[in-house]
């Protein structure tokens, strides 16, 4: 079952069932993808936020109430959800969003239009580029929604997760902070520190990624909307813009601003690139944490065996009792492919040609799968590896005993060759530190125990 619809190259036929129009019709045949490549929804409801405060802005420039109250309705009922869908167009479009942006408009319409008439579809009374589009341009709408959507994914889902995550390893910070346990520096024996002490440096990788994504946020709440086709602002009255911005902030409950410059927010991406680039150090400071605690986690006989991890699930489909440190792979995973993203997002910033650039769909859509992955990997890593993970203290003790590296105190004393020539003799026979110190005559047993004491070796305590 289909019907006609058409638009300004001609007739086209879509489904009945379907609220969408000409465009977007013309679209689905012209790239065809499979439905995992659509659009995300995020970034339709960020058009349905901004065509909603569009109309009401245009209120008061004329636009007919009967009109308008139906397209809000519409748009209100897009934000919520309620038809989702009717959004099957791909990610892989034109570079400025348009067929996307035609969508939302004829999606709207058609709505508004079977709520005042009862037919579904359509360009009367409501017209999804007179009305819906009115006063916009996809080239400020779409980087207008990539802004919006990427705000309200990192305050819903990235954002809490990182709070949960730095809350999690400073209270390990205090709590282990007296856990003697032996330091590695090249994947080799060092001198000691304590496990809070190592868990600090994760704490302070985490508050500096923080950090960054906040700074790199700054230039996304600045918003494009007001300058329709080159930054010109043709077509929009005066006042439009900062109108619409100040609508979406009452919307959203979030703070966007107007773009300082109109020019450069159609015809670049840099905000976003920044943030996708915060989200890559935020990646790269995971994947150290995941990996050294997958190192620590190793064994639990034959490796070091350090941690003892939450055991979530079987390990292995042929060695039974096996378990893996499945929750540090999957991080790993996730910062591996958000660091991919970052590669596609930073080459589809320098698509910026004349007045717009033209990889927006590849850089949002690539910039809010990067907040949902860190988000989801990152409360799946809180949840299933961080809570319940435990110290095996026995095994961090006998370890530091065992360690060559402790002959360091003595160098002070001794010397480094002397001190150096001490560990040689120790390693190569196969005996302990203290054995070997004694044997050497360089040193005797009081001096030796007065010295070499791991707990008196571990410096400074990290703020708190």
């Amino acid at each position: 079952m289909t019907r006609i619809e058409s638009d300004s190259m001609g007739s086209v036929a879509v489904p009945a069932d379907a609220y969408w129009g000409a465009q977007t019709q013309r679209s689905l045949t012209n790239f065809a993808f499979p439905a995992q490549e659509r659009m995300p929804l995020s970034i339709i409801h960020a058009l349905a936020i901004i065509k909603l405060a569009a109309c009401r802005v245009n209120r008061s420039h004329g636009l007919d109430p009967m009109l308008a109250e139906a397209m809000e309705t519409a748009a209100q009922e897009v934000i919520d959800g309620r038809h989702d869908d009717q959004f099957p167009l791909a990610i892989w479009q034109t570079g400025s969003g348009t067929q996307t942006n035609m969508n939302v408009n004829e999606v709207i319409a058609g709505r508004a239009n079977e709520i005042l008439n009862g037919a579904r579809g359509g360009k009367a009374p409501v017209h999804p580029n007179d009305h819906v589009n009115r006063a916009q341009s996809s080239n400020d709408s779409f980087p207008t929604a990539l802004h919006i959507a990427a705000q309200q994914a990192i305050a819903a889902q990235l954002g809490p997760a990182l709070e949960r995550l730095h809350e999690d390893l400073l209270g390990k910070q205090a709590a282990w902070a007296d856990v003697v346990k032996i330091g590695r520096t090249h994947l080799q024996d060092a001198v000691p520190l304590t496990l809070g002490q190592e868990f600090s440096g994760y704490a302070s990788q985490i508050a500096r990624a923080r950090q960054t994504i906040t700074h790199a946020m700054d230039g996304v709440w600045e918003l494009a909307q007001g300058g329709t086709a080159v930054g010109t602002g043709l077509n929009a009255p005066a006042g439009f813009g900062p109108a619409v911005i100040e609508e979406i902030c009452r919307l959203t409950g979030l703070p966007f601003r107007r773009a300082r410059n109109s020019f450069e927010a159609l015809a670049s991406r840099d905000a976003l690139v920044g943030l996708q680039g915060a989200l890559v150090h935020l990646a790269v400071a995971l994947t150290k944490i995941a990996n050294d605690i997958r190192l620590m986690a190793s064994g639990p006989r034959a490796g070091l065996g350090e941690l003892l991890l939450p055991e979530n699930e079987p390990g292995s489909s042929i060695m039974p009792g096996k378990v893996n440190p499945t929750q540090c792979e999957m991080m790993a995973m996730v910062c591996a492919q958000v660091i991919g993203n970052g590669t596609a997002t930073t080459l589809g910033g320098m698509q910026g040609h004349l007045e717009l650039n033209t990889f927006m769909p590849q850089i949002g859509a690539n910039v809010l799968r990067s907040i949902t992955l860190l988000g989801c990997a990152i409360d799946n890593f809180v949840d299933h590896a961080l809570i319940g993970m435990q110290p095996d203290r026995a095994r961090l003790e006998g370890l530091v005993e065992l360690s060559l590296m402790l002959v360091t105190a003595l160098v002070p004393h001794l010397g480094y060759e002397k001190a150096a020539g001490i560990a040689r003799d120790a390693h190569k026979r196969g005996v302990g530190l203290r054995q070997a110190a004694m044997e050497s005559g360089l040193v005797d047993a009081e001096t030796f125990d007065r010295l070499v004491r791991p707990q008196d070796m571990i410096g400074q305590r990290p703020p708190g």
